[in-house]
């Protein structure tokens, strides 16, 4: 029983490491940093920001149009005006591939990436050429959401303290949800999608039908080629799931194999 109950707490311990490193830090000590230098209140911004932003920043995709001396550096993204953003791991990726961007410059297309907490990549891009088609920018996407993410996440980390530390059954049904985040996350998105391609402007230079944008795998857009796949922060969930999963089974067993022995 105590092997078992170990087991348990070892495996939540894990998923909790993984979602505190790539989802919870970064997210929590970056909030509002886009968003409060786009509305030129970056002084506003506190200094551990900067320095999480930077530390997260490494590694993470780097638009052609960021000036060198910038990269990796948000206090000076910010004073040269550079598109920032979101440092959390990013959960799904998206390139688009236009005929007027060149394959120097884009050797696999216009690529952003969707995170818990907003965006990353070449937004100001993707949103140029959706523009093209009569489609919203990608801030209109789960505004509530994105601001909210920030709270969700640590939320998950408390649950996932509390199961560490009491064993209540009413803590192994809400250990289900860190089980379910990717399919969570894919719902959202999904949905998203949908509203984006079912929600045109009559502004788009060429007229399409509405039409719900490819989830996963490659699609086309007018003439444009669109590729959808899942990213690091993907694979960093289902590995949140499968060991929350395998936690609620171990203290399961571990509470049937106590029910045996109070028997004997």
């Amino acid at each position: 029983m105590k092997s078992s109950m170990m087991k348990a707490r070892i495996f939540t311990l894990i998923a909790l490491g993984i979602l505190l490193y790539w989802f919870v830090i970064p997210a929590v000590f970056t909030h509002d940093v886009v968003e409060l230098a786009r509305e030129g209140k970056a002084k506003e911004i506190p200094p551990i920001s900067y320095k999480v932003w930077n530390y997260y920043q490494k590694g993470q995709y780097v638009s052609p149009n960021t000036p060198k001396d910038a990269i990796g550096d948000l206090k000076k993204m910010i004073e040269e005006d550079a598109e920032l953003s979101v440092v959390s791991a990013p959960i799904w990726y998206v390139a688009l591939e236009a005929p007027n961007y060149p394959k120097e410059a884009f050797p696999n297309g216009i690529p952003v990436y969707y995170h818990f907490d907003g965006f990353s990549g070449d937004v100001h891009e993707m949103n140029t050429i959706n523009h093209f088609i009569g489609m919203d920018p990608m801030e209109r996407g789960a505004p509530y959401l994105r601001a909210i993410a920030p709270y969700a996440l640590v939320g998950l980390a408390v649950l996932m303290v509390l199961y560490i530390l009491y064993d209540a059954k009413i803590l192994d049904y809400l250990m289900w949800i860190p089980v379910f985040l990717p399919l969570i996350f894919i719902g959202f998105y999904s949905y998203w999608l949908y509203w984006f391609g079912h929600h045109m402007h009559d502004w788009g230079a060429f007229k399409i039908k509405p039409f719900t944008p490819t989830v996963f795998g490659d699609g086309k857009v007018a003439q444009f080629t669109t590729h959808s796949y899942p990213t690091t922060g993907f694979w960093l969930l289902l590995a949140i799931s499968l060991f929350s999963l395998l936690a609620i089974i171990s203290k399961r067993k571990a509470r049937k194999l106590s029910a045996q022995e109070s028997q004997h």
